[in-house]
């Protein structure tokens, strides 16, 4: 932890991360963990928390959303086996964290954001990093985006009720998709790997997500 009043060397922490939260957690894959030490996470989080930009531990960014905790990003990085030349969906882009590692991993990432004002600061903040192969678009996300469809990937950054139907239905032939099923104990990180025609699933392990809201996610809160 960097003490009170000395600005914190995120170089470092992002590195002690790769090797401490990842790395000796399971995430082999190199690429991933290339990509994760290459983003500045701390670039994508409010000031207010831009200290702890590499605890362990998911962040709040507004709007009743967070950014993910690092080890659930790069575990979905790798459990989509990215070789480097997909176009990927990703649903829930929230603080655009997520777009910037898999856009590192990845040929073309089109994101989807429900929040419009989260969807225009993730924009801008890539923007910033000049990252040129990620496109934003505010929409529901629960319904994928069908007009740049089939998608060699998609991960999804909130949790579904079930499985994902429309999503699915927007996978390549030989595709994975990522997303957490909500469970009533904890959300469970699941793989949908389609295989010559074949779906079948892979459980990575227990996790917590906001849940994924629209026409196929759960019903938005009432407003007062």
């Amino acid at each position: 932890m960097t003490p009170l009043g000395r600005s914190p060397d995120f170089a470092e922490l992002r590195e002690q991360m790769v090797e401490r939260q990842l790395r000796r957690r399971g995430i082999s894959d190199e690429r991933v963990l290339g990509a994760m030490g290459a983003i500045p996470r701390e670039h994508f989080v409010p000031e207010s928390v831009r200290r702890s930009a590499y605890n362990d531990s998911a962040l709040p960014i507004g709007h009743q959303q967070t950014i993910s905790q690092p080890w659930v990003v790069a575990a979905i990085c790798q459990a989509l086996r990215l070789k480097g030349d997909e176009r990927v969906l990703e649903v829930g882009t929230g603080s655009g964290y997520s777009a910037a590692v898999l856009a590192e991993i990845a040929n073309r990432v089109i994101s989807i954001e429900r929040v419009a004002d989260l969807g225009e600061t993730a924009r801008h903040k890539l923007e910033q990093l000049g990252i040129p192969n990620v496109e934003v678009i505010v929409g529901d996300g629960s319904q994928g985006h069908p007009q740049a469809a089939p998608y060699d990937a998609i991960a999804v950054h909130a949790a579904t009720p079930e499985a994902p139907h429309s999503l699915l239905a927007q996978l390549a032939a030989d595709g994975r998709l990522v997303a957490p099923i909500a469970t009533g104990s904890a959300d469970l990180l699941t793989a949908f790997v389609r295989d010559n025609g074949d779906l079948r699933q892979e459980t990575i392990g227990p996790c917590r997500f906001v849940p994924l809201l629209g026409a196929e996610g759960f019903d938005p809160p009432e407003e007062d």
